[in-house]
């Protein structure tokens, strides 16, 4: 999860039935927010940044983002919210019905997190936000990128979706995540791992980018990003 150093800010909750709590520069924020926008669920956003503050962590024990305030209470980490959407709009499904395919689908989901973002995540200091990473960081990274890709080669079908031939919420995690890959890789190593190792994901992410609900969430990231880089500056 691409993390902040600012304060905790809360907006006043909404009467909608749940709220998305975050902020838009967050890819797994994205990835939950993609899902309720193609599943038509009513909800609020209220700008939320980490913090180790008692107010937040009386909603998200870690202090991390996203979390979901719903009727019943607060929910936590972006694949137990897309568990819980799924739950509780069935309808449209954003998941196979047949239990094996619903399987794989979240195989993928969980490749595209443990083996790709996880590692990809120690370069964004360096590559997104001015910091600095260590060269041996760096090799350990390569490594751990290189294999992930090409395991994930042999697990995605990109018929034409990341899973088959329907969108799921392997796509809402697959275009939020692997975008991020191809450019720390781009800005770090000189060249596109993801593009080496899958050179359909190019038209793939194209494809998913397209949609209207992705539209949405692309044009939100791209305001909240002018946003915290015109904060940062002051």
């Amino acid at each position: 999860m691409i993390t902040v150093s600012l304060e905790h800010e809360l907006t006043t909750p909404s009467t909608t039935p749940i709220t998305l709590c975050g902020f838009s520069i967050s890819n797994y924020y994205n990835k939950v927010k993609l899902s309720l926008l193609e599943k038509n669920i009513p909800f609020a956003e209220a700008l939320v940044f980490t913090s180790q503050s008692e107010e937040m962590l009386a909603e998200s024990p870690m202090g991390k983002v996203p979390f979901l305030r719903t009727p019943r209470g607060v929910l936590t980490e972006s694949q137990v919210l897309t568990e819980f959407i799924e739950d509780s709009w069935p309808e449209p499904a954003l998941y196979p019905r047949d239990s094996f395919e619903r399987a794989k689908c979240r195989e993928l989901i969980e490749h595209i997190e443990l083996h790709l973002e996880l590692p990809a995540r120690r370069l964004y200091a360096e590559a997104f936000f001015g910091g600095s990473v260590s060269e041996e960081t760096k090799k350990e990274v390569a490594i751990l990128l290189e294999k992930g890709l090409k395991s994930l080669a042999r697990l995605a079908r990109f018929a034409p979706f990341i899973g088959g031939d329907s969108f799921t919420h392997a796509d809402c995690a697959a275009w939020v995540h692997l975008p991020l890959v191809s450019q720390c890789t781009r800005k770090i190593y000189g060249r596109d791992f993801l593009e080496d190792a899958l050179p359909q994901a190019k038209a793939y992410l194209k494809m998913v980018g397209e949609r209207p609900h992705a539209q949405k969430v692309n044009a939100d990231r791209k305001a909240g990003m002018e946003a915290f880089m015109s904060r940062s500056k002051k």
